[in-house]
């Protein structure tokens, strides 16, 4: 538990994996402050904490400059535009939240003698040459093109919360995040794992990009939490690979979610996105050894979980007869 009175503050709180810490830190002890303008998060991923004690809202565009009053102790900054869907879409917000959104939070920091952790991304690594990646890795990244809008606002994320760590002696924490699935994501999130698992509850074809072989390292969210609660709470201030390091290919998880889902969709395929990732794998040595952390929730156990609330999803959205 944290120790009493502790006060965190999570940018982009009411989106997926945002909303997942708000509920984390909330039974760890914490006051939580979420801050978010729902441009991609949802109020509805929050409803069942706003009656919470010590659980704050605050519609806010973290480009803009952040106040907010009384003590804070801590600030996970996970506000970003982060889905395939986005990057045509809002490109010039992700850009935004990647460099203002980052530059705010770490003044906020800064001023109030707080520890930030930055939510990175796997996506750092572009279309990665070296495999498994590990946090030595500089990447691959094609930076003008379409997901050049997210690779870069998130290397220049980090390139900032590093000097205000180096200069201005700011506590900050790098978390990079590898594909993270689980209850909240959006249904149009344009990523593989929600996009199935909708198609197969409505019994629609599965849509694999390219012959399927490209690879994904799926984690479920409460994973991912779970690490991000040890990075903020360790001494370890290089950048921490947060992933599952077993691959699968994503035509493997297009026939897991059917087969969970008792559907009987068929699997169809299209055209691979441009610079969509070959292979995706986290080398996680370090977290292993500087937090202590692994994910231990399998794929299968994770998919039917998402799968469940999907489907509840679905139910509560049906039209009443």
């Amino acid at each position: 538990m944290a120790e009493v009175g502790r006060r965190a503050l999570v940018t982009g709180g009411a989106g997926f994996l945002g909303s997942h810490l708000c509920g984390r830190l909330l039974a760890e002890g914490y006051r939580v402050v979420c801050v978010d303008n729902l441009r991609t998060g949802s109020i509805e991923n929050v409803a069942h904490l706003l009656d919470e004690p010590g659980f704050e809202y605050l519609d806010h565009d973290v480009t803009l400059p952040i106040e907010i009053r009384g003590k804070l102790d801590e600030i996970y900054h996970l506000a970003s535009p982060a889905s395939p869907t986005d990057f045509e879409r809002i490109p010039i917000p992700i850009l935004k939240a990647g460099a203002l959104g980052t530059y705010n939070a770490l003044g906020l920091a800064k001023a109030r003698n707080a520890r930030l952790l930055l939510a990175s991304s796997s996506e750092v690594y572009g279309d990665p040459l070296v495999h498994p990646q590990h946090e030595e890795y500089r990447g691959n990244v094609d930076q003008v093109g379409i997901r050049g809008v997210y690779d870069e606002a998130k290397r220049y994320a980090e390139a900032i919360t590093m000097a205000y760590h180096r200069h201005h002696k700011v506590e900050t924490r790098i978390a990079r995040i590898f594909n993270t699935y689980g209850p909240f994501m959006r249904p149009d999130d344009g990523r593989v794992i929600p996009s199935f698992v909708c198609r197969a509850l409505a019994g629609e074809p599965l849509v694999v990009h390219g012959d399927g072989s490209q690879t994904r390292s799926v984690q479920y969210v409460d994973d991912l939490i779970e690490g991000f609660f040890r990075l903020m709470n360790s001494a370890e201030t290089r950048p921490v690979n947060l992933g599952n390091p077993t691959e699968m290919a994503v035509l493997q998880i297009a026939k897991t979610v059917i087969d969970l889902s008792g559907s009987g969709s068929d699997i169809s395929f299209g055209p691979l996105p441009p610079g969509d990732p070959k292979r995706r794998c986290p080398d996680i040595t370090r977290a292993r050894e500087s937090l202590g952390w692994e994910p231990r929730i399998p794929a299968r156990e994770g998919l039917q979980m998402t799968l469940a609330w999907f489907a509840g999803r679905l139910e509560r959205s049906a039209p009443k007869q």
